[in-house]
């Protein structure tokens, strides 16, 4: 079997798939991921399923070399490999693909025809960062066997990619918006160095809320939670999956993506829409991604 062999591992990257679902009863969230269309797009290009494992850089690149000829794709944002992203690249034996640090967003992925052949935990090869859970980060040496699961010829390089929506984020109302004004939407927050991928921490005008307790209960992947302090937390892909504080609002699913491209100091804002825009604003995605 073929490896890849870690020559730096850079700041954070790992081995990432769709996430392990069905375990949020035990207080396992799904993780995977942190920007799933881009995952999907990179395994879609090499001719893999759109759940095959990937490699997950952050903020800075790491350098693998390659056993034998092998495609890939580099999807995400730009980390100055030398390479063209979102393409099937023919990478030969021997030859070691380097990324450098991110020129813009906070992610990018290195997809391997074939799939990673790592094992899965609870039926996911992702790891999860926080707990451990489906292994650790990447370390120099490591030597990552890929796998044989490839389904179809890779594609060519789609002409135009849908951009990364650079304006506000787009939620819905949550289950306790009525407890809130319009706060949440009057000015921008900053992206907090404390923010990790169990939750993006803002920092901000602080948002007032109806006194009052609540019932914990369920907390789905970007959630908006306003916690006694007032400055609002995304709950991102290794979030609890249960929680007390509440919810005004919502991401919606078509920007996920965006959620993870974020990057510390970046600044963003809000825009309320309805569950029907935010549905074909996702159809939209989904249609691009299955157009490849």
């Amino acid at each position: 079997m073929s490896v890849i062999r870690v020559v730096s591992p850079g700041l954070q990257t790992t081995v990432q798939d769709l996430g392990r679902f069905g375990w949020a009863h035990f207080g396992i969230s799904a993780s995977g991921a942190a920007d799933a269309f881009a995952l999907r797009a990179g395994n879609l290009l090499v001719g893999n399923a759109e759940n095959a494992a990937a490699i997950e850089m952050t903020l800075m690149g790491a350098a693998f070399e390659f056993e034998s000829d092998t495609v890939i794709a580099l999807t995400g944002s730009d980390f100055a490999a030398g390479i063209p992203l979102w393409a099937p690249i023919e990478m030969k034996a021997g030859q070691t693909l380097r990324c450098g640090p991110s020129q813009s967003g906070a992610r990018c992925y290195l997809c391997v025809r074939g799939g990673l052949a790592v094992p899965k935990v609870m039926g996911s090869a992702s790891t999860h960062v926080i707990t451990s859970v489906g292994g650790r980060p990447l370390r120099t040496g490591d030597l990552i066997p890929i796998g044989n699961e490839s389904i179809r010829r890779p594609r060519s390089a789609p002409k135009t990619v849908p951009p990364l929506n650079d304006g506000a984020l787009r939620v819905t109302d949550g289950p306790q918006a009525g407890n809130f004004g319009d706060d949440l939407y009057r000015g921008p927050y900053t992206v907090s160095e404390e923010s990790n991928r169990m939750g993006l921490r803002l920092r901000g005008q602080a948002i007032a809320s109806a006194a009052g307790q609540m019932l914990t209960e369920g907390a789905p992947l970007g959630a908006l939670q306003v916690p006694p302090d007032g400055q609002p937390i995304i709950l991102f892909v290794e979030h609890q999956t249960t929680g007390g504080y509440p919810k005004p609002a919502n991401v919606i699913s078509a920007d996920f993506r965006r959620l993870g491209q974020l990057r510390p100091r970046d600044q963003v804002t809000f825009e309320r829409v309805t569950i029907e825009q935010a549905l074909r604003l996702l159809q939209q995605q989904e249609q691009w991604l299955y157009g490849l």
